[in-house]
């Protein structure tokens, strides 16, 4: 699949900074991994007590595709997130901002559906090679588990396999459910996804939904076998993808 996502938002973006009208955020742990249309996100705050229910749920993290548009020619361009699968219910608004470079590695996020500016700069080593995975299933269909690299970064995100229980409405947290839903606490809160640099086949986890699986470093090669599959060999993902994207320049 061809790019649509103009190279200047291609790499691992870190955020450095979130402020919102009531709210000052430089301490949350959190990366955007972007390829040719693919994106995946993930969100760890340095204060959540991640041994319990309720700290798990305080995280966030999504997958899908991006947009770039300019709607207002008097306005910077919007990057919209459509989320494919994502960490949290269903928002009312899109995750959407209007952005502006300072510089080639450094961004500018600002609301445009709600009052927030956010600050992103790129990780050194994430530009090259893009790929964009999807898992397949035992009929051979894809499914919405997703396998990201860009640069030397790798991405895995496998959505949880529980519907929200009824009666969940836009808006709501995770966390609220969990408390309404005590005893679909472990269901509620199977979603996994882990990022880190990935060299030399071994992925070296930094943060992952699952703190166990944190600092820990997995063997996992991956090979395109024809122009719409390739085959991944690591612990804990499947073997045959469907290819969405693959650009791996020599």
């Amino acid at each position: 699949m061809n790019h649509s996502i103009p190279e200047r938002y291609h790499g691992v973006w870190a955020r450095t900074l979130l402020q919102m009208p009531r709210k000052r955020d430089a301490t949350t742990w959190v990366r955007w991994l972007q390829t040719g249309l693919w994106h995946g996100d993930l969100r760890v705050p340095a204060d959540a007590d991640r041994a319990t229910p309720h700290g798990l749920a305080l995280q966030q993290g999504f997958a899908g595709t991006t947009t770039i548009t300019r709607p207002d020619k008097i306005l910077p361009e919007v990057c919209t997130w459509q989320r494919t699968i994502d960490f949290q219910p269903p928002r009312s608004t899109p995750d959407a901002g209007h952005m502006v470079f300072e510089g080639p590695d450094r961004l500018i996020e600002t609301g445009a559906h709600a009052a927030y500016l956010e600050v992103w700069e790129r990780l050194p080593g994430s530009l090259g090679q893009r790929i964009a995975l999807a898992a397949l299933d035992a009929a051979g269909e894809p499914t919405a588990e997703r396998l990201l690299v860009s640069g030397q970064y790798l991405m895995h995100l496998r959505p949880r396999r529980a519907a929200w229980p009824a009666g969940t409405a836009p808006d709501d947290t995770l966390d609220a459910l969990v408390q309404r839903h005590p005893e679909a606490a472990d269901e509620l809160l199977d979603f996994g996804i882990a990022f880190g640099r990935w060299t030399d086949g071994v992925w070296s986890l930094e943060r992952a939904t699952r703190p166990a699986l944190e600092g820990t470093a997995l063997a996992c090669t991956m090979q395109r076998v024809s122009e719409a599959e390739a085959t991944v060999k690591g612990e804990g993902l499947p073997l045959r993808w469907r290819v969405l994207e693959w650009h791996a320049p020599d």
